[in-house]
């Protein structure tokens, strides 16, 4: 297979460097081929430098047409994931893939040493049609590169040169090319024929747009020009319009075809097409092409010659179906492209809110119908690329049919409204990200211990995951033999065994990450022993005596509360805590007493409401007693909000009302806090974030059809409630519109039948069904005809007044309420509408019905009369036998029924149809016959030769049918079998 010639300039290498000469010419004067054109200035002459993944990217060649040629490109697999999935283009549609097997093939070969890919594209016998852009696509997983060439096809031209020699001959006979004149003639007349090529030829390639693409053009519309050159790959756009506005003035009818293909045509996958042309002539043999190779009939294509027209029928195109299609007739042709469209890309579970902290991972996902879809994302009406991942931190993933927008570590700019958009659908959501807010649960409180004593410091944060560091006057705190940091779920402690002096000191605790510290100062308290030999009667120090009517300590709940009284006396007082009668003497537990030397402490672990009152202290000593009391308060968040209900809903909203809580903690309710989230999902969406004062609040921005959740949290001084009981699921939703087309169907003396359609929008909320009202002309008092919805469109109002004009109203009900009314424009008078009786004869019983003996007779004769007639059958003046006779009848026909006719059925029967005094009768004659009796009397009357003369006599039983002939028949005499009779 000869090599390409590529665009750039090349060193020539062996026998490629020149053309051999034509044989007539010396061989020591054969012409070197002529260099062909410069290559543009962007082209470098030099092979490109690999970049990407191709360490060696395709060449653009030119081709001299009806040659072979190969493309070759090399790929480094150590920038893939994985085996890499090589896909040939013709310009940005056309996979070269679907043509393997004919022109094109491709060879594929990998280098394990070096882990580099060779892609080979063989083109055999090159045509015109071969020429344009092409690209090499290389996809492995998420990974895809491509890099375009282009090919070009020449006609081979003569040398100029040699066709001159040849041209240029001496004449004479038998003489040597050296000897006898010059025949200058003959080389003119060939001089001609190259101009005249030349100049064809230069107007036909100046452009070098191929002939089929000049005939897809001057067949096509002008508003598809641009998509064509786009196709093929035109960039002189201005010289294309030039030569096409110049074609249509010179472009002549078709000889062969009076209608062609149009320029395009597209498809759904899986669908059918039909391509339609109309010859001239229906006689001229007629052949279809497949991107050049002729197409057989088969299964899948169908040809069909309707007159003049010829259709080929492609059924369930797939996508090796998309390619360029030809019809030719003689010499002539005419072409067109088909696209097939994949099938719409539904959504099958959308996108969902979701509300998430800073540094959270989150996904986001979306599952669709098709494997492989093709899905866009889009944040804040943006499109979200692959491009734009890296500087943006997010990712995107495919499994199977779902697609997932993945953060790592989220931002608050990654906050906001995400779209995801196919072909057949869309779907939304919303995502929220917040700071993380670190809540101190209990804070660390002063100490004041003795030497050798134990130091604890203790603090509680919200987050679990927080870690910190402690810090004395400044200076970071480690472990040692003496000191334990410990940190266990929420709680962070430091213990310092065996106190000494130089302990003494502030302590922080500083959570990482957060602008935050709490600090408690550690003091030491040196002991000193004083003898007083005088005795004192106890008192109780309290630090609020004398300040307030009443000592009083307010305490979170579910904090530690510790009461630390001081107290004197000689000798050592006796400290008794109570709570009215209740007398607190456990050391251990939640509640629990520590008494030492001058100090009694009364402590409650994890306060809760029931904590609260009044406690008493009372010491005492035989000196005396003495008594104080102080009041504890427990305040804690308050209850969640009752009777949480939705009283009214609509298209995209709904009012949502509560009663505030029972408890208020202790402090007064600022506000309210609520949530909205879909039914089945887990995930709540905030509707307001400062807090809501009324108990009354419209959630908008719902999707009708969706049904919803909602619940409401309380906020005091203190924090947030728990959450309310959800609401029942609920659905916006709107009434539909009013129904169609009211007509009035019936009216009697006292009833009015309704028909009409229904509404043309139902919405999401379906129809219950319809109300039908009415009232007198006049009035606007409007009666309900029914009390229950009736579902289907008509109805039938009673016990109307007779000769009243009433007015009609229909509405449609649904979950919603009621619709606009369909009403009627004119009042209905109540009044029966009289129908003379008339029967419908049909038009085979309007002569004598024929049926054999043991058939049934099956008659149905319709009528009409109003009101309903009085029907009667009679048989020769008298009532048909309804033993032998089933008769029913309705409002609108009657049925003649007998199971097997018997001859005795045959006769005239008269029907009656009768209102009061106006009638109509039909008459019905039926005939049931059989098979006609044997012949009597048969004898021969005469034999001459090989002929006998037979007479008979007619049967006895005609079968209730006269004879319309005979039967003869004659048999062997010897034999007299039955089947030897011959007739």
């Amino acid at each position: 297979m000869p090599e390409a010639k590529p665009v750039a300039k090349k060193a020539p290498k062996g026998k490629e460097a020149a053309k051999p000469a034509p044989k007539e010419a010396p061989p020591e004067e054969a012409p070197v081929e002529a260099p062909k054109e410069a290559p543009p200035e962007d082209q470098s002459p030099t092979a490109e430098e690999p970049t990407g993944i191709f360490l060696k990217k395709p060449d653009s060649v030119s081709v001299e047409n009806g040659k072979d040629t190969v493309i070759l490109a090399k790929v480094n697999g150590n920038e893939l994931p994985e085996k890499p999935t090589i896909k040939w283009f013709k310009g940005k549609w056309l996979e070269l893939g679907s043509k393997s097997g004919a022109r094109f093939s491709f060879k594929e070969s990998h280098d394990s040493a070096s882990n580099v890919y060779t892609v080979e594209l063989h083109i055999g016998k090159v045509v015109l049609g071969d020429r344009g852009s092409y690209r090499l696509e290389v996809k492995a997983k998420d990974f895809c590169d491509s890099c375009a060439f282009s090919i070009d096809v020449e006609v081979p031209r003569q040398d100029a040169f040699g066709q001159g020699l040849e041209s240029f001959k001496r004449s004479g006979e038998g003489k040597s090319e050296d000897v006898g004149e010059l025949d200058f003639s003959g080389l003119l007349k060939k001089r001609e024929v190259v101009e005249e090529e030349k100049k064809k030829k230069k107007d036909d390639d100046d452009l070098g747009i191929p002939p089929e693409v000049w005939e897809l053009l001057k067949g096509a519309k002008k508003s598809e020009y641009e998509k064509i050159a786009f196709q093929y790959g035109i960039t002189d756009l201005r010289g294309m319009l030039k030569r096409l506005k110049k074609a249509k003035v010179e472009v002549k009818k078709s000889a062969a075809f009076t209608k062609k293909l149009d320029p395009a045509y597209q498809v759904d996958r899986g669908k059918k097409i039909k391509l339609v042309v109309e010859i001239s002539d229906p006689d001229l043999p007629l052949k279809w092409y497949k991107n050049g190779q002729e197409i057989k009939p088969s299964s899948k294509y169908v040809f069909e010659n309707v007159g003049k027209k010829r259709i080929l029928t492609i059924h369930k195109c797939t996508l090796a179906d998309d390619a360029a299609y030809e019809v030719a007739v003689k010499d002539e042709k005419c072409f067109t492209e088909l696209f097939v469209r994949e099938p719409p890309v539904l959504i099958v579970k959308p996108l969902e809110d979701q509300q998430v902290f800073v540094g959270d991972r989150v996904e986001m996902s979306v599952e669709v119908s098709e494997d492989g879809a093709h899905v866009m994302w889009m944040k804040d009406g943006v499109e979200m690329t692959r491009e734009d991942s890296f500087q943006a931190q997010y990712r995107f993933k495919k499994d199977g049919n779902r697609h997932i927008l993945i953060y790592s570590d989220v931002t608050l700019a990654d906050g906001g409204h995400y779209q995801v958009l196919t072909n057949g659908g869309q779907c939304e959501a919303e995502l929220i990200v917040e700071e993380k807010q670190l809540e101190v649960l209990q804070d660390i409180a002063d100490l004041t211990v003795k030497a050798s004593e134990q130091a604890m410091f203790k603090c509680e944060v919200s987050d679990e995951k927080v870690t910190g560091k402690w810090y004395k006057n400044g200076i970071e705190v480690r472990p040692s033999k003496r000191i334990t940091i410990s940190h266990v779920g929420r709680f962070h402690k430091l213990v310092i065994d065996d106190v000494h002096p130089e302990d003494e000191g502030d302590y922080t605790f500083v959570p990482d990450g957060y602008a935050l510290s709490l600090s408690a100062k550690l003091n030491f308290l040196e002991i000193k022993v004083e003898y007083v030999p005088k005795q004192e009667p106890p008192k109780i120090h309290l630090d609020c005596s004398g300040k307030t009517s009443e000592n009083s300590i307010v305490v979170v709940a579910g904090n530690k509360l510790r009461l630390d009284v001081s107290i004197t006396g000689e000798p050592r007082p006796v400290a008794t805590w109570l709570k009215g009668d209740e007398v607190f003497t456990t050391t251990e537990g939640r509640i629990r007493i520590e008494n030492q030397a001058d100090t009694s402490s009364f402590l409650i672990e994890s306060a809760d409401r029931e904590d609260e009152g009044r406690y008493t202290i009372k010491v005492t000593n035989p000196m005396g007693e003495d008594v104080a009391s102080i009041f504890v308060r427990v305040v804690d968040v308050p209850d969640p909000p009752e009777a949480v209900r939705v009283t009214s809903v609509g298209e995209d909203w709904a009012i949502l009302v509560w009663e505030p809580p029972k408890y208020d903690g202790g402090q007064p309710v600022t506000g309210y806090l609520l949530e909205r989230k879909k039914k089945g999902s887990h995930r709540w969406m905030k509707l307001n974030f400062e807090v809501f004062t009324e108990t009354t609040y419209e959630s908008t921005k719902m999707i009708e059809g969706i049904l919803y959740e909602m619940r409401v949290f309380a906020v005091n001084a203190i924090g947030i409630s728990q959450p309310s009981m959800n609401t029942k699921p609920f659905m916006p939703i709107a009434p539909t519109s009013e129904p169609l087309h009211l007509t009035v169907e019936d009216v009697t003396d006292t009833t009015t039948t309704l028909k009409w359609r229904p509404p043309d929008r139902i919405g999401a909320g379906g129809i219950d069904g319809y109300l039908v009202e009415y009232c007198l002309e006049g009035s606007e008092d409007w009666v309900p005809a029914n009390t229950e919805p009736i579902e289907r469109c008509g109805f039938t109002v009673k016990n109307l007044p007779t000769g009243a004009k009433i007015l009609f109203r229909v509405v449609a009900v649904n979950i919603a309420g009621r619709s606009e009314p369909a009403s009627l424009f004119q009042a209905v008078t109540i009044r029966e509408i009289v129908q003379q009786p008339k029967i419908r004869l049909p038009r085979h019983l309007r002569q004598t019905y024929v049926r054999k003996v043991g058939e049934h007779l099956n008659l149905v004769i319709p009528f009409q009369g109003k009101p309903r007639p009085q029907v009667v059958w009679t048989k020769g003046g008298a009532p048909v036998d309804p033993n032998r006779v089933h008769l029913r009848t309705s409002d609108f026909d009657t049925v003649f029924f007998v199971r097997q006719a018997a001859r005795s059925d045959s006769g005239e029967y008269e029907l009656t149809v009768q209102i009061e005094n106006m009638k109509d009768t039909a008459t019905i004659r039926i005939r049931v016959v059989e098979k006609a009796g044997p012949a009597e009397n048969v004898m021969v009357k005469e034999v001459w030769g090989t002929n006998a003369l037979v007479e008979w006599q007619p049967p006895r039983d005609n079968g209730n049918s006269e004879i319309t002939g005979y039967f003869v028949q004659k048999a062997d005499k010897k034999t007299m079998r039955e089947h030897l009779w011959a007739q």
